[in-house]
């Protein structure tokens, strides 16, 4: 179980950073964490305020659990309590494209040191807590994909593209450069102004920070280039729209279990049952990983967004893509049908908790889809309602994610799927553009 430190540790921590970071011209540091609807909240406090800020935590009301996207409250959100939000100052970054800033993901603890059950960063920790438990680590990292206006739109992933955003993403690579991040691959994606980065894998925690501090990023320098950003899931009605695909694999003792076993395609039965969990937890996942009414709006066959309920090797039209790569330790499977709407925290944190069930009723993988499964496999929960049902009935994510966290991420979705009912594509798009 997750544990707070000292507030005198935390503080002694504090000052040094503080000092550290002041003396690297940082004025203020950016306290974030991000809500059900997967938008990301912040307070601040000026570098001086660092050390204060971590000793008692700054106040957070719980209320923020049942915010919507557009800032409008669930039902069940009320005015009474608080919480204290603490900067995780391990995980601290100076931010590179904006200047005198520095950000920290908090954490959200009750005022009697107890972990927040409403936390999705205490989610995400516990459920990698519980794979240690096993022995067993996870390393992952999630896609990061926007769309921005303004500029040369040019072919997808072609270098007209690229040339006329060069400027652009080479601030974007310094930044993150800066920010001491390892960057894996940039490129121009499928839809007009799309772009896509993939960074170095990081345990799941990490992997959820780092996909912040990215979207952070792409945002900030987007602004610097008279650019506007957006992460929603679908910019255009028909167009194939923001992904935030999940890459994991699933290691013991150093060694990569989805590599060298006598399971399909190498994998070892420990990396099976892991991988059949998280298929059979897939509809009631996307409640997390899709969390937005928009989302289905790209949820669609034919955009290999990942809509069918099925595996295959290197099937970019399956839900669940396995990837052997050219060496063991690039081996890992890839959740598509996720995006960039999603809380990472609780996307990240589902997709454990399903592997772990896997892994505790030793489960096998059906057979695999080696083609089109339009028309073939299931298909996922087509709408928001859909998957928010399947959310409600799986006994294995209400356990992992608690009663208090469960039913406020019903209240949410709930209460969203009434907000926008009757809209049209269009508006819908409209509506959560650039709330994301």
């Amino acid at each position: 179980m997750s544990t707070v430190k000292p507030r005198a540790e935390r503080a002694a921590e504090a000052r040094l950073t503080a000092t550290r970071i002041e003396a690297e011209g940082v004025d203020g540091v950016i306290v974030g964490w991000v809500d059900n609807s997967g938008v990301t909240r912040v307070k601040t406090v000026p570098v001086r305020g660092l050390e204060n800020a971590a000793r008692w935590g700054l106040g957070a009301s719980p209320c923020f659990d049942g915010f919507l996207v557009d800032d409008s409250l669930a039902p069940s959100a009320g005015p009474v309590g608080d919480l204290r939000l603490v900067p995780d100052l391990a995980a601290l970054h100076r931010l590179a494209a904006q200047p005198g800033w520095a950000w920290a993901p908090g954490d959200r603890w009750t005022q009697q040191g107890d972990p927040h059950p409403g936390c999705q960063r205490h989610f995400a920790r516990r459920a990698t807590e519980a794979l240690a438990d096993r022995g067993l680590t996870v390393r992952a990292g999630i896609e990061v994909e926007w769309i921005v206006d303004g500029g040369e739109s040019g072919p997808a992933y072609g270098m007209r593209r690229l040339i006329g955003h060069s400027d652009y993403l080479r601030d974007l690579l310094r930044a993150l450069r800066e920010q001491k991040l390892t960057v894996l691959q940039l490129h121009p994606e499928y839809s007009d102004g799309q772009f896509e980065l993939s960074l170095a894998p990081g345990d799941p925690v990490e992997a959820a920070d780092t996909a912040m501090l990215v979207r952070h990023t792409v945002q900030a320098v987007s602004l610097r280039h008279g650019l506007r950003a957006s992460f929603a899931p679908v910019t255009a009605p028909n167009g194939v729209g923001n992904g935030g695909h999940l890459h994991l694999s699933l290691w013991r003792d150093g060694r990569n279990l989805g590599h060298g076993g006598s399971g399909p395609h190498g994998l070892t039965r420990e990396a099976e049952a892991f991988l059949a969990g998280v298929l059979a937890e897939l509809p009631a996942l996307l409640a997390l990983g899709a969390p937005s009414v928009a989302s289905y709006l790209r949820l669609v066959p034919g955009h290999w967004s990942g809509p069918h309920r099925c595996w295959g090797l290197e099937n970019r039209e399956a839900a669940l893509r396995l990837i052997t790569g050219s060496a063991p330790e690039q081996a890992n499977a890839e959740v598509k049908c996720f995006d960039a709407a999603a809380n990472p925290y609780l996307a990240v944190g589902g997709v454990l908790a399903a592997g772990l069930a896997g892994l505790g009723a030793a489960l096998r993988l059906p057979g695999e889809t080696r083609g089109d499964p339009d028309g073939v496999a299931e298909r996922l929960p087509a709408d928001l309602g859909r998957a928010t049902d399947a959310l409600r009935k799986s006994e294995v994510l209400r356990a992992a994610l608690g009663d208090p966290l469960w039913q406020s991420v019903l209240d949410v979705r709930e209460a969203e799927i009434a907000r926008f009912a009757g809209l049209g594509p269009a508006e819908l798009i409209e509506a959560v553009r650039y709330r994301y």
